[in-house]
């Protein structure tokens, strides 16, 4: 069974043929919201909004732990996350979209490991490739299929949040070798590891980071909103479309 993570924009899947809501309760604490069951394409699926079901969770105070503890009990075999990111490069424009093969983690005080405390054992997980190839490729050539061009090669810096960046921390994270920018990539990234969970993202260009292109002087929010609604009907059709290509 596959499970979508949806961000920004994408509080629920419109395909998804909903068999069952369930709340599930973790070692961790509560997810985000309800694990909603169903079907897209005859396809088994699980959805879960990060920021909970009616949008109310910032980005730091995601309970990621949570969220990929439950996803895993509930028999999750891989994760597609979806998240809405600033562009830091020219040539990714507002409504374009991206499959990151890397990331940069600049978050701070977020739990970002299963194995911590007195009675657990130090775990390090090998993280040189933080998002699975084979699901990488599965949506890279899904997007092709429909005739949709994707950025297949992008480094995600993940900053805290929840306030944008300034002009000056876009052009360090620049400096670092970032693409896009966003504020949830981690710990959900390498929570997903530590569980063995195949995980791979898609991004969806929301906005020119600031100081950039049409950002240079401000960020619209309400522009943001319209990107994010017609290109996250593109990022459903991907999916979707993923999931019968093996018929």
């Amino acid at each position: 069974m596959l499970a979508i993570i949806g961000g920004s924009g994408l509080s629920q899947f419109a395909s998804l043929e909903v068999t069952q809501r369930q709340l599930v309760s973790t070692p961790y604490g509560e997810p985000s919201g309800t694990l909603t069951f169903g079907r897209v394409c005859g396809r088994p699926v699980v959805f879960l909004a990060r920021h909970g079901d009616e949008h109310t969770i910032p980005p730091h105070q995601v309970n990621y732990r949570a969220n990929i503890w439950a996803l895993r009990e509930c028999g999750a075999a891989a994760i597609v996350a979806v998240a809405a990111v600033g562009s830091i490069r020219a040539d990714l424009r507002p409504g374009d979209l991206v499959i990151p093969h890397q990331i940069i983690d600049y978050t701070w005080a977020r739990r970002s490991t299963f194995h911590e405390g007195s009675d657990s054992a130090v775990r390090h997980v090998d993280f040189t490739e933080p998002y699975d190839p084979g699901w990488r490729r599965k949506l890279g050539d899904a997007a092709v299929a429909i005739g949709l061009e994707v950025s297949d090669c992008a480094v995600y810096a993940t900053t805290q949040g929840p306030r944008l960046e300034t002009a000056a921390e876009i052009n360090r994270l620049e400096r670092d070798g970032s693409d896009v920018v966003g504020m949830t990539g981690m710990p959900e990234a390498v929570l997903a590891r530590e569980l063995a969970i195949p995980y791979a993202a898609i991004n969806v260009v929301a906005n020119y980071a600031a100081g950039r292109g049409d950002s240079r002087t401000g960020i619209s929010m309400e522009a943001i909103h319209e990107v994010l609604k017609e290109a996250m009907q593109q990022v459903q059709a991907i999916i979707e479309t993923m999931l019968t290509a093996d018929d």
